[in-house]
């Protein structure tokens, strides 16, 4: 019998995180390699800065998404 291989499918290294705003407490849903930086809903604080790759997270991380 021929020997079956296993195809290997590849995975996304970014990932959906959710973030709590330090200065309301407001969540809200950021990509860890974000290009733009994201800004708080409520109150404006900016909770991602992006860098070359990974974004740098300002909030406090809750949950990683997916």
């Amino acid at each position: 019998m021929p020997k079956k291989y296993k195809i290997l499918v590849p995975e996304p290294k970014s990932r959906f995180v959710r973030v709590r705003c330090p200065d309301c407490g407001n969540e809200q849903v950021v990509f860890d390699r974000a290009t733009f930086p994201a800004r708080c809903l409520v109150c404006g604080r900016q909770l991602v800065e992006p860098t070359g790759g990974k974004a740098k997270i300002l909030g406090e991380v809750i949950r990683i998404l997916g």
